[in-house]
């Protein structure tokens, strides 16, 4: 069993299913001679043929569209989007078509494809490539939005995106794509979808967090706990649907909650779980909530970048003061 990075466990994750199911296709910018910019589909036009790993146009909406049409006739499309902002030209077909059809066809027709977009900032690039835009995906009635945390969860919830009947828009971290490796099994084992996965039992504080934020999450908990504090890290991987119940339940421990995400505060999906908590978990806490989050501008260049992402220094500031309470 190999220790690979998360880029390595996606291409691992492609090959499984490009190599058994012949309805799988691979599609995007320069995913096949060059292997894609981030090297995700590396060597797979050469083995699966330029048939099955198709580069494309540089044109974003005719990519969604062919993707949408491939899709509602039968065939699993993967395609990529290059970039977190490159997404803006396929909304139209995403959202007017991909997550419609199961709903517009009464169940007669499904649109199977996933969109992947290497997603967030960190990465020193200019803004349109350092986006955390998956707030905007999650209001969208129809559509699953998922992003991995790790190269055993890139695998696993790239394998059970491809299979899923419905449209998924698949975010990848990329800061975190070649960060650390894990030992990663290619059984052909998908993981669950719409479920969390608590990282770390805890019983004085939940922290929940996806994607690359994870890692300091973790750090964060890590340093609590030389303090004799119990974090509780959830990594929620399927950020819609969501599965509040598994962050209800540790709130019923903890009584305590703080929410990490890169992507601005306002209206970010964080503000989403806040507000479940106050409808459904008031009583169980006995703090108030508090997020961790990006602003509210664009992100910076590289000088001031990451200073706009969460730190460790800031998780902990927010979960001090929620143990303040109490």
């Amino acid at each position: 069993m190999a220790a690979i990075t998360l880029i390595e466990a996606i291409t691992m994750a492609l090959a499984w299913e490009l190599k058994h199911d012949d309805t799988v296709v691979v599609l995007g910018e320069d995913v096949g001679v060059n292997g894609g910019v981030f090297r995700a589909t590396a060597g797979l036009q050469a083995t699966f043929g330029s048939d099955r790993v198709i580069d494309t146009p540089l044109d974003e909406t005719t990519i969604a569209g062919l993707t949408v049409g491939m899709a509602s006739q039968g065939m699993k499309p993967v395609a990529e989007a290059q970039f977190d902002g490159f997404m803006y030209p396929m909304v139209d077909h995403i959202i007017c078509h991909a997550a419609r059809f199961r709903y517009r066809t009464r169940g007669r027709l499904t649109c199977p494809m996933v969109l992947r977009v290497p997603w967030g900032g960190g990465i020193r690039a200019p803004e349109h490539h350092s986006e955390a835009n998956e707030a905007i995906f999650t209001n969208v009635p129809g559509l699953r939005v998922v992003m991995p945390s790790s190269p055993q969860r890139a695998y696993g919830l790239l394998l059970a995106a491809i299979r899923d009947p419905d449209p998924v828009i698949f975010f990848e971290p990329k800061r975190i794509y070649r960060q650390y490796k894990e030992e990663v099994v290619d059984d052909g084992e998908a993981l669950p979808l719409d479920v969390c996965f608590v990282l770390r039992d805890g019983s004085d504080v939940t922290l929940v967090t996806w994607g690359s934020q994870v890692k300091e999450t973790l750090e964060a908990a890590e340093a609590l706990a030389k303090e004799g504090i119990s974090a509780e890290v959830i990594d929620i991987a399927t950020i819609k649907p969501l599965d509040f119940d598994t962050i209800h339940e540790s709130v019923k421990k903890t009584g305590r909650c703080v929410i990490v995400h890169e992507a601005a505060r306002t209206a970010g999906f964080g503000a989403e779980i806040a507000a479940q908590l106050a409808e459904k978990a008031m009583f169980d806490l006995v703090a108030p909530v508090e997020r961790v989050t990006g602003y509210d501008t664009h992100i910076p260049l590289f000088r001031l970048e990451m200073k706009y992402l969460p730190s460790v220094e800031k998780i902990l500031a927010a979960a001090k003061r929620t143990l303040a309470h109490g």
